[in-house]
């Protein structure tokens, strides 16, 4: 058995018990509202065209996105193992902490703060910004502040309460639900105006199944962070397994029916070629409407995941604050609305820095010069398609590297402590968590490739990271 000096199990079950909230509020149907609002954001309006073009027919297309639900099934299936034999807010912090040390802990906190869950946060806020100008122009010069608004908006809303967070979170994914169940009514009423018989692939296209993996991965990204708020959940060792994977079922089913509606109504060629097909289909079924109410439904969509993102990426950093002495005013729960506000203030503020510094000319200008001043060159943020995307194309390998961790994680517990009580094992160990591994593995490689020397944004705040760590690793745990 491998030693676990570095962080003992006596000390971990001590905190634990002193500083989980004090009330556990969520429920099953909460918990998978968390998972379908976040996952189902824009991306299912985006991603289709990338998909389709990267294939060699419509059904090889919807296969894809069905392999896509199973490879993170078998992921939920290793979160639900680890979710239930370590219950504490936090998630990977947690799982991290335990396998590896409290230093890879640390790390994934600060990174999802300073740059990965904080630019999601901000991406989704921008597309709620930018459909908004969509439907109402006058907002399109104040694209950035609308979308600072629905950040802090949405964060005050948590503030008020975990009852108010889940509530608008419920809201908001049944309407998300209903907007897209109507998409695919739209494309069976509508009906066909061409076929979806497999086409010849068309020249200037050059599939690559393996790219359209990546895209279609990156849509099912975001359901893990139901782990986050572990402690909330109320029976956790049965409603945290069966939230993962009715969660990843329901956003598989989604995903099948909706991208069917496409290649039903436009046909294989054309929606390979729509860089809105939702939009495409309602304007089919309804005529110029259909547009105006696709712009609502994504506003939807992102104003759901952000809010899914505050409620769950709050409690990492709440979890941290409350292993750290010097930060320890993050740990500030209010008893009577049990959510951490601090931890909440501090996620807002970090997601409209970066609203303000990569989502406006200004703040880019501002970011290239600060490059500049280091001898590195500015930021090609036109070849990523804005200043977000840039973002999250050099963030993202951060990303997969420490969801790969998190699946090694599940190797090191069994071993570190093979007595532990485990609510939910595994089922056909280790076959999953060698297909989720393999998947993170290749996810990691596919976005250093695609950002090549734009990574350092993700890799130079875990530097930071790791020299604030060592000047906070002297305190001992918080109380």
């Amino acid at each position: 058995m491998l030693p676990d000096t570095r962080f003992p199990e006596s000390l971990l079950m001590d905190r634990y018990n002193q500083q989980q909230p004090l009330t556990a509020r969520l429920g099953l149907w909460d918990a998978v509202s968390i998972i379908i609002g976040i996952v189902v954001g824009t991306a299912i309006f985006k991603s289709p065209m990338i998909v389709f073009q990267n294939v060699a027919g419509p059904w090889q297309a919807l296969v894809a996105w069905l392999v896509g639900g199973v490879l993170s099934f078998c992921g939920a299936l290793c979160y639900a193992e680890l979710a239930t034999s370590y219950p504490r807010d936090g998630g990977d912090y947690e799982y991290l902490n335990r396998a590896y040390g409290r230093w890879l802990g640390f790390l994934f906190g600060w990174s999802q703060l300073t740059v990965v869950l904080s630019a999601s946060i901000g991406t989704m806020a921008y597309a709620f910004a930018d459909y908004g100008a969509a439907i109402w122009p006058v907002l399109s010069s104040g694209a950035a502040w609308l979308a600072v608004a629905a950040v802090v908006a949405l964060s005050a809303l948590n503030a008020l309460g975990a009852v108010a967070g889940k509530t608008a979170q419920n809201v908001l994914s049944v309407l998300k639900v209903l907007g897209l169940a109507i998409v695919v009514l739209a494309g069976l009423c509508a009906g066909s105006s061409a076929s979806i018989a497999p086409s010849a692939v068309a020249p200037s296209f050059k599939p690559s199944l393996g790219l359209a993996m990546v895209f279609i991965l990156y849509a099912y990204g975001g359901w893990n962070d139901a782990a986050f708020v572990a402690a909330e959940v109320r029976d956790q060792r049965r409603n945290l397994p069966r939230a993962l994977l009715i969660g990843i079922l329901a956003i598989t089913a989604i995903y099948l029916a909706v991208n069917a509606a496409y290649l039903g109504v436009l046909g294989f060629d054309a929606a390979r070629q729509s860089s809105t097909p939702a939009a495409d289909v309602l304007q089919h079924a309804f005529g110029r409407w259909g547009r105006t109410a696709i712009s609502l439904l994504v506003m939807l969509s992102a104003l759901g995941a952000i809010n899914g993102m505050i409620l769950t990426g709050s409690r990492i950093y709440a979890t941290l604050g409350a292993d750290y002495p010097m930060i320890a005013w993050l740990a500030t729960w209010n008893r009577r609305t049990a959510v951490p506000l601090a931890a909440i203030g501090t996620q807002a503020i970090a997601a409209v820095l970066l609203i303000l510094s990569v989502g406006t000319s200004v703040g880019r200008s501002l970011v290239d010069a600060a490059f500049s001043a280091i001898r590195v060159p500015s930021l090609p943020w036109n070849e990523y398609f804005g200043g977000f995307e840039t973002l999250l194309a050099g963030s993202a390998p951060i990303f997969w590297t420490f969801f790969l961790l998190t699946g090694v994680a599940v190797f090191l517990l069994r071993l570190k402590h093979p007595a532990a009580e485990r609510p939910f094992a595994i089922p056909l160990f280790p076959l999953p968590l060698l297909v989720f591994c393999g998947t993170c593995l290749y996810m990691l490689y596919s976005s250093l490739v695609y950002a090549r020397w734009l990574a350092l944004l993700g890799a130079i705040p875990l530097v930071l990271g790791g020299g604030l760590w060592f000047v906070m690793r002297g305190g001992r745990i918080a109380k």
